[in-house]
């Protein structure tokens, strides 16, 4: 890791720049898959008494409005020139953290489903245009070289918790456990942005340094494009996809949850965790030596691998749980987060990042749970039962592992530093 050598040398700016990085990825991203996805699912149907069909698809709203306001951010971002500024990037990402934490405070006195939309409302257009913000900060805080094991250290972090202190999914509890964190890296953020300071005005000019700046996949000039970046904007929708169709309908059984996620035995959830940071370090040694095909074939590949897993005892008769497809299933979900976290920078100048990131993240992420969500729904409807949902899903990663492997079959995915090192 080149930060290490940053450590040798004091480069402290740089080296507390990147903590910084970690920190609010980590952050955010534990905030949102516990407190956005499962606090106010209960929020919905637990205190206001709305049924589940309802919060599903005031939560696909939610999902729609994140991704057009992250869009429009994004390439207005970049359009503006604002991608390239980090005070202006930094301003954006501490004002969406206030409003966040003022929106969370705030979410104990929601009342009935207008309240609830309009919160939800509110929420998306906040996370929307965070996204563009907090993600095009890579240029200017994390070097190229550790990029991977910047976004292991992310998703490790972030997944390990998850599963060990979320428990139970309960709005009071998730609330209760984000609101000071949040509040606290809040009120850093804006100090930082709005308060005059020596460290802001050091890591001000590192984007231009091609080691922090030029992406990986753009310095190599071979998969820096437009076309590029559709093709892996469809390939990450396809894992978002994957992975939300799936949970979507795993989650509604209780066996498979308790038996799990939401086990009442400590260790079995710590467990999970400690698979999750195993998965996240080995998909960063991956992500930095071979290219992002290698990661998308393992993601899709493991998908394929739990949801079959998962089938088995249905055709033998009834579920039962069983530790090994979670853990098989936090792997998978590992890998593809760390891809999330790196590959959009790497793709990226400080020009373009906002908007790679948007379509990215914001594109990719939030349509494919719309899509899942609103398929998921349809299913329920028709009354599809859960062996031929995961079926289906199971089908749709092992087309999308195949074809991936069809890429790699034609071109080979070792990376560049691999290639000398082999030579």
């Amino acid at each position: 890791m080149q930060t290490i050598g940053f450590i040798r040398q004091r480069r402290w700016t740089t080296v507390i720049g990147t903590g910084l990085f970690v920190s609010m990825m980590a952050v955010g991203y534990y905030y949102n898959v516990t407190f956005v996805q499962l606090g106010l699912l209960d929020l919905g149907t637990t205190h206001l008494g709305l049924s589940s069909d309802v919060v599903v698809r005031l939560m696909a709203l939610f999902a729609v409005i994140t991704c057009a306001v992250s869009l429009v951010v994004g390439f207005t971002m970049t359009r503006q020139g604002w991608s390239a500024d980090l005070r202006t990037k930094l301003r954006v990402a501490a004002a969406v953290a206030a409003v966040q934490v003022a929106l969370t405070f705030a979410s104990s006195w929601i009342g009935g489903e207008a309240g609830f939309t309009a919160w939800l409302v509110l929420a998306a257009c906040t996370m929307g245009v965070g996204i563009p913000a907090t993600f095009g900060l890579a240029v200017d805080l994390v070097p190229v070289r550790d990029r991977g094991a910047v976004a292991g250290l992310i998703t490790g972090v972030a997944y390990f918790l998850a599963p060990v202190a979320s428990y139970p999914w309960t709005f009071e509890h998730l609330r209760a456990q984000v609101l000071p964190v949040m509040a606290a890296g809040a009120a850093g953020a804006v100090l930082l942005a709005v308060v005059p300071n020596r460290f802001v005005d050091g890591l001000a000019g590192q984007s231009a340094d091609p080691g922090f700046g030029i992406g990986r996949y753009t310095a190599r000039r071979r998969h820096g494009g437009a076309l590029t970046l559709v093709a892996l904007a469809a390939l990450m929708f396809g894992v978002f996809f994957v992975d939300s169709l799936g949970f979507l309908r795993l989650s509604e059984e209780t066996v498979y949850m308790q038996g799990a996620w939401l086990s009442g035995d400590v260790s079995v959830r710590v467990f999970i965790g400690l698979v999750h940071v195993v998965g996240a370090w080995v998909a960063a040694v991956f992500y930095a030596v071979f290219d992002y095909r290698v990661l998308f074939a393992w993601a899709f590949g493991l998908f394929g691998l739990v949801h079959l897993l998962y089938t088995f005892p249905l055709r033998l008769g009834e579920p039962a749980p069983v530790l090994a497809e979670p853990l098989v299933y936090a792997l998978a979900v590992s890998v593809y987060t760390v891809l999330n976290f790196a590959l959009w920078a790497d793709l990226s100048t400080p020009r373009t990042v906002a908007r790679n990131s948007a379509v990215g993240v914001g594109l990719s992420g939030w349509t494919a749970t719309f899509v899942s969500t609103a398929l998921a729904l349809a299913w329920r409807q028709a009354e599809m039962d859960l062996d031929a949902h995961l079926r289906i899903v199971d089908s749709i990663a092992v087309v999308l592992f195949l074809l991936v492997i069809a890429a790699l079959y034609f071109k080979p995915a070792l990376g560049d530093r691999a290639r000398r090192e082999a030579s």
